[in-house]
């Protein structure tokens, strides 16, 4: 039995585990066929998200706007940049099977690179994070979402950023902005390391580089209009759907409809408190908190959070479980979240229960709120301790 434990929990093992999750759940979404997302409505695919992130290539090519609706290829809107329309050419020659495939495979592997590229956890602890993270991921990759990619672009941030690379830990923030805008957050994490004129130049420097790169297939004047269109979808995204979100949890559980302006403007409040604590900056622990508060944050602050994204915020969770020493209270807070968080969309609840209560009062989101309320406690009553400082430190240059 210890053997089989040991053997699970190795790296390499967790790694074939990932990558078979990516081809398991491509291979059942094509199996799937066609659905429909409204009652008598036309048919698309169980991999739609895929099929708008191919399309929005070959819109891209056409000199199409890419953020309108094209319900005959299909169902929703294009939601990200014209440079990541531009990164899906890889994919969109490919036969779909082949393609999501390779698509799904690629944010697996993201996200476990970057839980194994964080220093200071042995591998036990990293492998423990990835357990854990198992459900979400599935969810995740069955939707054919960016979500775990960008979770793992974001912990590779932070493991570069300790380890003061900082061209490769801007290029990987820089590369979560340009899929979902609400990357700029991990910018936070900016405020712990020497050398902030590097940071920023390298920043500005991906910045350009991935503003200008859909240039090799369209002309400047299409890519201005094309950068005003998504603002313009950006900016004019007041759904009434307050979805998996703090902005939810107030409005299902209180009837407090809240204006998503000033709930996330507490939102900001709260996370950046701990981060006037200037004496913590050399400890580790404070610094690995601020990236799972990240984690949370841009899901439970995002009114458009949806089940699918959460591998995001759970990725924050398993970080700051691991991370420190065994606390039950902490314990109890994890399991509730692996039970409603990750487990509450499985059939290990009766389909009235999850369609009666657990949707309806987005029970999802509670253990994560009350996980990031409790690292924003715990960021706030840290103390400096001398033996706490990482063998990274923060005054150092590179």
């Amino acid at each position: 039995m210890q053997q089989i434990k040991a053997l699970f929990f190795q790296p390499r093992t967790l790694m074939i585990l990932f990558l078979l999750l990516g081809i398991l759940a491509s291979v059942q979404a094509v199996l799937l066929g066609l659905k429909t997302f409204t009652p008598d409505g036309p048919l698309y695919t169980h991999y739609n998200n895929y099929v708008i992130f191919t399309q929005s290539f070959f819109h891209l090519l056409a000199d199409k706007d890419l953020y309108i609706l094209y319900p005959t290829e299909h169902w929703d809107l294009y939601k990200y940049s014209p440079t990541f329309a531009l990164f899906f050419g890889v994919f969109a020659y490919l036969p779909d099977l082949v393609g999501l495939s390779i698509w799904n495979a690629l944010n697996a592997v993201v996200l476990f690179a970057g839980v194994m590229a964080l220093p200071k956890l042995s591998d036990k602890q990293k492998s423990l994070v990835l357990v854990v993270l198992v459900l979400e991921l599935m969810t995740s990759l069955q939707n054919a979402q960016s979500n775990a990619m960008m979770a793992g672009l974001m912990i590779w941030a932070f493991a570069a950023l300790e380890r003061r690379h900082y061209l490769a830990a801007t290029f990987f923030i820089m590369a979560t902005v340009y899929i979902k805008i609400f990357g700029l957050v991990a910018m936070a994490m900016f405020l712990f390391y020497p050398r902030k004129d590097k940071l920023a130049l390298y920043s500005a420097l991906w910045a350009i580089v991935f503003f200008v790169l859909p240039l090799v297939v369209v002309d400047w004047q299409q890519l201005v209009f094309l950068y005003q269109s998504w603002l313009h979808l950006l900016q004019d995204d007041h759904s009434a759907s307050f979805g998996f979100s703090v902005m939810g949890w107030l409005y299902t559980w209180f009837g407090i409809s809240a204006d998503k302006l000033v709930v996330l403007g507490t939102g900001v409040l709260l996370f950046c408190l701990p981060l006037l604590r200037f004496n913590l900056y050399q400890n580790f622990n404070y610094r690995i908190f601020t990236l799972c508060s990240v984690l949370i944050w841009v899901i439970i602050f995002n009114h458009k959070a949806e089940s699918a994204t959460f591998v995001i915020a759970m990725s924050g969770i398993a970080i700051w479980f691991f991370a420190q020493d065994f606390r039950r209270e902490n314990l109890v807070l994890l399991i509730l979240a692996i039970v409603f968080t990750s487990l509450s969309p499985t059939d290990l609840f009766p389909k009235f229960i999850r369609k009666g209560v657990l949707e309806p009062y987005v029970v999802k989101v509670v253990p994560c709120i009350l996980i990031w309320a409790k690292i924003i406690w715990d960021m706030l009553k840290l103390q400096p301790m001398p033996h706490s400082h990482s063998h990274f430190h923060p005054n150092e240059g590179q």
